[in-house]
C-alpha cells in the first residue's frame, strides 16, 4: 500500500505491518500504542497458538512421557499438558523449532530439523494471510479503530509474493531499519544467548556445508547445537537485511530503529510514519 502523508494522516482506520529483525523494537513499539484504539496482531503468537499448537504440544508430551513418573500420569489421563504462549513469551514456539546438532546435547537430526522448519514456514504464511480477516474481526467484533501487525522476524524469508501482496493490499508496510551500531549489539546478544531460528532451506544447506567443513565435523550429528546457531546468526542477519529493504522498496516504507526508539506516544508514531512517507517516493 502506497499513500501520501496527507492520505495517511486522514486515514480513519490505520492498518500497519511492522517488519524488522528481532530486537529492532517492533513489539516494544506496538505496546506503546493505546490498547483501547489499536488491535495488536502478533504473527508469532498466531503461529504458536493456532498453526503449530498441536506439534508444539506433541513435542512437549514426547519429552514428558520419557519421565516414568509423568508417563504413568499422562497415560492414565491424570494430568494434561497445555501451552502458555503469550505475545511476550514465545518460548514454546522457539523450543519447538529446536537446534540442529548432537542429540546428546539436545540437538535435532537434520531430517527432523528440516521437518520443523517446513512446518514453521507453512505456519508463518498462514498467519500472515490471516491478517485481512483479523482486521475485519478487530473492527466488527471488538470495535478497534486501528490495527498493528507485529510480523515475525523471518517474514522476509518466506519467498512468497502472494503473502507480501496480501499484506501490502491491506496494510501499510513499515520496515524498521537497524543502524550499524545496533546491528553489532543484536549479533553479540545472539552469541551469548543463542536461540532457535527459522532458516530458508537453501541458506541452511549452504551455511551448514560451510560450517561442517570449517569445523571439520563429519555430520550434523556430532556438532554442538549452540555452536552452529552462534556461528550462523551473523550470516543470517546479513542475508536478511537486503531482503527486508527490497520488500520496503517495493511494497512499503523505511524508518530507522533509532527513530523508533524515540517514540513515546501514538502521536509520535503517527508523525514518524508520515515523515517516512514524505521522504520516500
Amino acid at each position: 500500500m502506497k499513500m501520501s502523508p496527507e492520505e495517511f494522516l486522514d486515514w480513519p482506520s490505520k492498518r500497519i505491518t511492522l517488519l524488522a529483525m528481532s530486537g529492532a523494537g517492533k513489539t516494544t513499539l506496538a505496546n506503546k500504542l493505546p490498547k483501547a484504539k489499536w488491535f495488536h496482531y502478533s504473527g508469532d503468537y498466531r503461529i504458536g497458538t493456532k498453526y503449530l499448537k498441536e506439534p508444539i504440544l506433541d513435542n512437549i508430551k514426547r519429552h514428558a512421557i520419557s519421565v516414568p513418573f509423568l508417563r504413568e500420569l499422562l497415560l492414565s489421563d491424570s494430568i494434561y499438558i497445555a501451552n502458555k504462549i503469550t505475545v511476550d513469551n514465545l518460548a514454546a514456539v522457539s523450543s519447538f523449532l529446536g537446534k540442529l546438532g548432537d542429540p546428546a546435547l539436545g540437538g535435532l537430526s537434520l531430517a527432523e530439523f528440516k521437518r520443523r522448519q517446513k512446518l514453521h514456514h507453512q505456519a508463518e504464511i498462514a498467519a500472515m494471510n490471516d491478517v485481512p480477516d483479523f482486521i475485519h474481526k478487530a473492527d466488527d467484533i471488538y470495535g478497534y479503530k486501528h490495527f498493528i501487525n507485529d510480523a515475525g522476524g523471518s517474514v522476509c524469508e518466506l519467498d512468497d509474493a502472494e503473502v507480501l501482496e496480501n499484506l501490502a493490499k491491506n496494510t501499510l508496510i513499515i520496515y524498521i531499519k537497524i543502524p550499524p551500531a545496533l546491528e553489532q549489539t543484536i549479533i553479540e546478544r545472539a552469541k551469548t544467548d543463542p536461540k532457535p531460528l527459522y532458516y530458508r532451506e537453501a541458506f541452511l544447506d549452504e551455511k551448514l556445508t560451510e560450517f561442517l567443513a570449517l569445523k571439520n565435523y563429519s555430520s550434523t550429528e556430532v556438532m554442538p547445537p549452540d555452536q552452529f546457531v552462534t556461528w550462523v546468526f551473523p550470516e543470517l542477519f546479513k542475508s536478511r537485511l537486503p531482503r527486508y529493504q527490497a520488500i520496503a522498496d517495493q511494497y512499503g516504507y523505511t524508518v530507522g530503529a533509532d527513530d523508533i526508539a524515540q517514540v513515546k506516544t501514538e502521536a509520535d508514531f503517527i508523525a514518524l510514519v508520515a515523515d517516512a512517507l514524505a521522504k520516500q517516493p
